[in-house]
């Protein structure tokens, strides 16, 4: 049994972390890929516990009820989009980066109201050579304080960054050029880490949707370096909901 706090920084909804950081400090009990499911939102500046259950399976759990369970899983996408630096950086410039326009402006992974360093600062836009599919992309530099002991980037904010491009993703519209407003919550994600850069080692990130049943939303990503390697890939499936549930409230 190990105690978790989801520090307020790391929120993603005002009052609850943002789903990809949470996956990922449980998934740090799974050896290899892992499949988290987000059963509620996870409160901030809380104790929690991870449990390991049996057959493999770790519960993050908050008074006796489970917030999130993690599995080991295969991660394995039917495709892998790619794109350049500079392409990254003209799709930023039609992300919703701006603080008014922004479902949640200070969530630790996309909101733009966080200051460098204090925020990932990842703003997913289309990219212009996809314009008949939704593809997205965002460059990400990471801060040096994401380091793990290691030196290198703690594999928590790898999962956080291929969290929020996929939302964005799910809810951009090719045909008309613009992001809808439905409000989603991320209910599970899958990742596999094939390596982790340095702080300040230039990346991209790229995320396109995969399906739509009802409430659910999939899409998937993927994180490569300046040069192309890959270093992480996601599969994640979003539900739609109440915007009033999106904030907590």
């Amino acid at each position: 049994m190990t105690e978790i706090i989801i520090d307020k920084r790391y929120c993603g909804p005002p009052n609850s972390g943002n789903g990809g950081y949470v996956c990922g400090r449980l998934a740090r009990h799974i050896p290899g890929p892992a499949e988290v499911t987000l059963r509620a939102p996870p409160p901030l500046n809380t104790p929690l516990t991870a449990v390991a259950t049996g057959d493999g399976i770790w519960e993050l759990c908050h008074g006796g009820k489970a917030v999130a369970t993690a599995r080991a899983a295969s991660v394995e996408l039917a495709q892998i989009e790619t794109a350049t630096l500079p392409e990254a950086r003209v799709a930023e410039l039609l992300a919703l980066s701006r603080p008014h326009e922004h479902p949640l402006p200070h969530c630790f992974v996309c909101g733009p109201s966080r200051t460098k360093g204090d925020g990932l600062r990842i703003f997913a836009g289309p990219l212009r050579r996809h314009a008949q599919s939704a593809v997205l992309a965002a460059s990400w530099a990471p801060d040096p304080n994401l380091a793990a002991e290691d030196g290198l980037v703690a594999p928590e904010f790898l999962w956080s960054a291929l969290d929020c491009p996929t939302g964005f993703a799910c809810n951009y519209d090719p045909q008309s050029g613009r992001f809808e407003k439905i409000p989603l919550l991320l209910g599970r994600m899958s990742a596999r880490i094939e390596a982790r850069p340095r702080p300040g080692e230039r990346c991209i990130v790229t995320a396109w949707p995969t399906g739509r049943d009802g409430r659910k939303h999939t899409a998937d990503a993927a994180l490569h370096d300046e040069a192309g390697r890959l270093l992480a890939v996601a599969r994640t499936t979003w539900i739609a909901v109440e915007r009033e549930v999106q904030l907590g409230r």
